[in-house]
């Protein structure tokens, strides 16, 4: 279900909408599950630089492998918005692994991060 609208969601929109909120979710900041979330908004304000993409990177993949066990990360890249500042889209390569027994399939996901939105919808 999309959180902003309640309409249904196809598994990958859905997908899209879990990703973006692990990643937008400090640690700490659930009240009954602590442990949820990741370190990206803790990067927020640090210097643009290959160390914080680096970070980024570190936090990114350790909280979907904990936290998405419907995806499977191959890659991971980011692309910047140069006509909005501080907004970036994560793109990622990977497999899906959805409903029990079935195989992985091939991947490719971008999630704007940086804007309320979280659907994939422009913001």
């Amino acid at each position: 279900m999309n959180r902003t609208t309640g309409q249904r969601l196809d598994a990958l929109a859905h997908l899209r909408q879990s990703i973006g909120d692990i990643l937008a979710t400090p640690i700490g900041s659930r009240v009954m599950r602590r442990e949820y979330g990741s370190l990206v908004p803790a990067l927020i304000d640090k210097p643009d630089n290959l160390a914080t993409q680096t970070r980024f990177f570190a936090a990114a993949a350790s909280a979907l492998m904990r936290w998405e066990p419907r995806l499977k990360v191959d890659r991971l890249a980011i692309t910047r918005d140069p006509a909005r500042q501080g907004r970036i889209t994560l793109e990622i390569t990977g497999s899906y692994v959805g409903a029990f027994g079935r195989e992985p399939a091939p991947l490719a996901l971008s999630v704007p991060l940086g804007s309320t939105d979280t659907t994939g919808a422009a913001a």
